[in-house]
């Protein structure tokens, strides 16, 4: 935002005494300048005068306020910001200092980035991190109110108690908007100051495989999983187990979680049918005590939600 200064400056000679003065009564006369002599009429042409630069920033900005072209090309000095005055007598003279006031959309992008810092994600769309959820869009599908009113209720629930033990398992067919619900809910609680991890199941465990020849990445990744507040595992029964990811990496994480912090899951399978993925490995075959071991940390510590409705994909 250019000064009232280098107004001045960029104009030519001849026209400078008469241009400073028009600047000057236009100043003057703002409205918001009014208004501020309304408020301390006690403040002289004197002391307006030699803060005229003050008042030229507070009135160029406020225009550029009321003409937005966004966050991103915010023409103010403080990006976001505008500044206001204020008056304030100091033995018996009166002064102006300015300040800065953060604007909606310089607040709401803060609270965004805020939730940012707060959620991790692995191989999840950045929808999750979406700004407005849309509780009516969700509540469209009559099949779908009773589980969207449970999520509500647990959303409500940990803002006011705290973080819970138990989670929630969010099971339902293709499409039902298992992912987006609990998109919803890590928003909502990361709004709140809890930080949260939510991981697409399939290509995590692919990924997984891998860590194993690298000792430190995995470590700061099981760390990650196991000290966040709130926890997902999306699409969970869609992965290829091997074993070692199953009882090191799966396990290690639930095994340090369970009555400790909530666990969340979205899933097409019931938790019987997830006992039987888990007992399941193509290199170890079938091993039905290490499925049951591994739902012994999954079963008592949700909640399950039966999520029913239409396929919202495509539509």
């Amino acid at each position: 935002m250019e000064s009232i200064g280098e107004a001045f400056r960029r104009m030519p000679v001849i026209e400078g005494l008469e241009k400073t003065e028009k600047i000057a009564n236009q100043v003057l006369n703002d409205p918001l300048v009014l208004k501020l002599r309304s408020r301390y009429p006690e403040v002289d042409d004197h002391v307006l005068k030699i803060n005229l630069n003050r008042l030229y920033q507070m009135t160029s900005e406020a225009r550029a306020c009321k003409e937005c072209p966004g966050l991103d090309k915010c023409p103010n000095d403080m990006q976001g910001h505008s500044t206001g005055i204020q008056c304030t007598e100091v033995g018996g003279r009166w002064q102006l200092n300015d300040y800065k006031t953060a604007c909606s959309k310089w607040t709401a992008n803060e609270q965004q980035q805020q939730i940012r810092r707060r959620i991790s994600s692995f191989y999840v769309d950045e929808a999750v991190y979406r700004e407005n959820y849309d509780e009516t869009e969700m509540l469209q599908d009559a099949n779908r109110e009773p589980a969207i009113h449970e999520l509500l209720n647990y959303v409500r629930t940990t803002k006011s108690q705290g973080l819970q033990k138990k989670g929630l398992y969010l099971q339902g067919s293709f499409g039902t908007g298992k992912t987006y619900m609990a998109g919803y809910l890590l928003q909502k609680l990361a709004r709140e100051g809890f930080s949260g991890v939510i991981v697409y199941m399939p290509e995590f465990v692919e990924d997984a495989k891998a860590l194993m020849f690298e000792p430190q990445k995995l470590k700061e990744t099981l760390s990650l999983m196991k000290e966040a507040d709130l926890l997902i595992f999306d699409d969970i029964g869609a992965e290829n187990l091997s074993p070692w990811v199953r009882d090191h990496v799966l396990g290690a994480i639930l095994n340090h979680r369970m009555n400790r912090k909530p666990t969340f899951y979205t899933s097409n399978h019931d938790l019987e049918d997830l006992e039987r993925h888990f007992s399941f490995t193509h290199k170890e075959g079938e091993e039905m005590h290490k499925g049951q071991r591994l739902m012994d940390r999954v079963r008592p510590f949700v909640d399950v939600i039966h999520v029913r409705g239409r396929n919202h994909r495509g539509s």
